[in-house]
């Protein structure tokens, strides 16, 4: 291994593997698959790689999810007919670490628990059935916690594309949980 290598891997390991639980959530929001997230987080690690060169040192989570998103989108084209539907959400141990975290925070009786569980998979299923668009920006504001600028960086789109597409994909759930439409 020359010295390039050792670097090149070096920054690899400073730069995108610190992110990589985000990058598995977002590809598993946008692929609505564990299998088909390893798979896109796999190809997305290897993009990464081979460009950590031109890392210019900017925000390296938004680097990671761009490149994690071009790769979704590009392995989703590939691999699945266009119109997506999202079955699956998070996986048992989030949720389950999720509904612990609620559940620490505010002991509940076993009926409140199961009408969380259910209201939870309520917004999962309401979730799944927005238009990837608005589901992308949903999540990335709201589970990953990224400011307005961050992810009109990751989707390469103006800040008023994601304010836009952030309050469209919020009248979308609310419509997808009332069982009508926006």
């Amino acid at each position: 291994m020359n010295v390039d290598d050792a670097n090149d891997q070096a920054r690899f390991a400073e730069v995108f593997l610190p992110h990589l639980v985000d990058a598995f959530r977002l590809a598993r929001w946008l692929a609505g698959s564990r299998a088909d997230a390893e798979d896109i987080v796999q190809e997305a690690s290897m993009r990464a790689f081979k460009s950590i060169r031109g890392f210019s040192g900017g925000h390296p989570r938004a680097w990671v999810l761009t490149i994690v998103r071009n790769t979704s989108y590009s392995w989703l084209a590939k691999n699945r007919p266009a119109a997506l539907v999202l079955t699956e959400d998070l996986d048992s141990r989030a949720r389950e670490r999720l509904e612990q975290t609620a559940a620490s925070e505010d002991p509940q009786t076993p009926e409140a628990a199961l009408i969380a569980k259910t209201e939870a998979a309520e917004v999962r299923k309401a979730m799944a059935s927005l238009p990837a668009l608005f589901r992308e920006v949903l999540v990335l504001r709201e589970i990953h916690e990224l400011d307005y600028r961050a992810i009109a960086e990751i989707a390469q789109v103006p800040i008023g594309t994601v304010m836009s597409r952030l309050a469209r994909a919020r009248r979308l759930l609310i419509a997808a949980m009332q069982g009508g439409a926006a």
